[in-house]
């Protein structure tokens, strides 16, 4: 029997959920189509996809292709039903709360931001509340349809059980977030590393769609890792797979905030390259936007320090590419706003360490704003709805 969503999942069948799945990421899809793609029988396509039909996720487009030479009516291709269902999903930063509501295909019908001063679990979640009545409020979609809610932050993020382990931005630890947030919000609650979020949203709506393998690297505060391989996201055993951030590229480089010495974060991230640019300058209240000014003015000091952060990620981008041997790999973050001081540097370095082949591995560059990683927290909500 396949679940309605009122029973919390759509996971049913394997056939099933690869049948939705594949028509949610890359349809509109015909049954025949689904049938060779899936390896499954025409008469098992039609069995997995009628109690999705029925439920309303999906429905038939009119007739447009035939099955094959010579054959009898047209395929009519599966779509999904986008309005469906909806979800918020909301992007926690050390600042800022940044939240969307997107539909069953993850794109955007209402976004808002709400500022943090105050990092603390209670305050944090008062305003993930407030935020998402705000949210509700400007969403003109039927609201009795949103039922989910996905959070997405940095640090180590247990997603099967949404507790967060740490979180260096909050100074959070051992927070079961998960949980608190449906007890405030009333909503089935989904929680996600901000990056493999972000990954998640490419996977299954961006680049990554129809990639086997394929890498998401952001670049900014912290410097993250999103791996897909053999078509799925990569956690590890412990929640952490994909932290090129603290991946040590420097023996002798700065300490970092996660116990190491010369990780990629410590040379590369905002703050890193912040305090290192404050250094060289002797200018104790120098912020980010202020060196990048420097960097393009021609300051040399503080153009050294970009160099060493594009040499130390081009290293890192290297590592992800001997290891998993992605299709190709996305960088992203809102440290791109300085992309053009480091693009060089990161390409070098990426080129001299990448081993053999793994060299031709392209680079795609995506500035994303955060509404994208809301998007993301979204997407993690969705998987929840289809994945068991």
């Amino acid at each position: 029997m396949f679940p309605g969503s009122d029973t919390g999942s759509l996971a049913g069948a394997p056939a099933a959920t690869a049948v939705f799945t594949t028509v949610l990421t890359e349809g509109p899809v015909s049954r025949v189509s689904l049938a060779r793609r899936l390896g499954l029988s025409s008469a098992a396509v039609t069995k997995a996809a009628r109690p999705l039909i029925e439920l309303g996720y999906l429905r038939e487009l009119a007739a447009t292709e035939r099955t094959g030479p010579g054959a009898g009516r047209p395929a009519s291709p599966l779509v999904v039903r986008a309005d469906r269902e909806f979800f918020i999903g909301v992007k926690i930063t050390a600042d800022e709360l940044i939240g969307v509501v997107c539909d069953l295909r993850a794109q955007v019908r209402a976004s808002a931001r709400r500022p943090l001063t105050d990092p603390s679990v209670e305050a944090v979640l008062a305003e993930v509340g407030r935020l998402a009545d705000g949210l509700l409020a400007a969403f003109a979609g039927d609201r009795s349809r949103v039922r989910r809610l996905g959070l997405a932050l940095s640090g180590d993020v247990d997603r099967s059980t949404g507790l967060v382990r740490y979180s260096p931005f909050l100074h959070w630890r051992d927070v079961p977030l998960g949980q608190r947030a449906a007890q405030v919000t009333g909503f089935s609650v989904t929680v996600e590393n901000d990056v493999k979020a972000l990954t998640a949203a490419e996977h299954w709506f961006g680049e990554g769609v129809g990639a086997e393998s394929f890498a998401l690297v952001t670049v900014g505060t912290g410097i993250g890792c999103g791996l897909v391989v053999n078509g799925r996201l990569v956690s590890g055993s412990y929640g952490v797979a994909g932290e090129i951030g603290h991946l040590a590229v420097d023996a002798t480089g700065p300490d970092c905030h996660c116990g190491g010495r010369g990780c990629v974060e410590s040379i590369a991230g905002t703050d890193a390259i912040v305090a290192q640019s404050r250094q060289r300058t002797g200018r104790h209240d120098l912020t980010i936007d202020e060196a990048v000014a420097l960097a393009r003015g021609g300051d040399e000091q503080v153009r050294a320090v970009f160099t060493r952060a594009g040499t130390a990620i081009g290293c890192g981008i290297a590592a992800v590419a001997n290891l998993v041997g992605p299709t190709r790999i996305v960088v992203s973050g809102e440290g791109l706003a300085a992309y053009d001081l480091f693009d060089t540097h990161i390409r070098t370095s990426f080129e001299r360490q990448a081993f053999g082949a793994a060299a031709r591995c392209p680079l795609s560059i995506r500035p994303l704003p955060f509404e994208e990683w809301a998007r993301g927290a979204a997407a993690v909500s969705i998987q929840s709805l289809v994945l068991p």
